[in-house]
């Protein structure tokens, strides 16, 4: 009798390729963004306005994804994010917090390597500002 010996070296979790689309990256990016102090919105306000009308269209659903652009690689991911803060933060701790919790966060969900955040702040809301996006009347 022959015994047959697997001629493969590698472990069955390591045959075979696991791809992640930018969407997903997207995703984990702009909750993460979302959970930081300080993080009013993400999106220009053009891209929140627009966005307002899509969460109110039935099966549109909410977009975190808006003010988040990834670009992922094999291994690697770059993102770009578009955020409005808080009047009375300070800014430059803001950003830092979204970059260190949006790279923990791509990093252990997908295992690729984040290269770089990059943040662009659009705004500030202010206390006295109405919200953009109000919640729908009921009549």
């Amino acid at each position: 009798m022959t015994e047959t010996v697997s001629q493969t070296s590698q472990p069955p979790a390591e045959r075979g390729r696991t791809t992640i689309a930018d969407g997903v990256v997207e995703k984990i990016a702009g909750l993460a963004a979302r959970d930081v102090v300080g993080v009013h919105a993400l999106g220009s306000g053009l891209a929140r306005t627009f966005g307002a009308v899509r969460d109110r269209v039935p099966g549109g659903g909410r977009s975190v994804t808006r003010g988040v652009k990834a670009e992922v690689g094999e291994v690697q991911t770059a993102l770009d994010l578009e955020i409005v803060v808080d009047y009375g933060v300070a800014i430059t701790d803001v950003a830092h917090s979204v970059r260190e919790n949006v790279i923990l966060a791509v990093e252990r969900m997908t295992g690729l390597e984040v290269v770089e955040v990059n943040i662009a702040v659009s705004d500030v809301k202010l206390p006295d500002e109405e919200e953009e996006e109000p919640e729908p009347r009921l009549q």
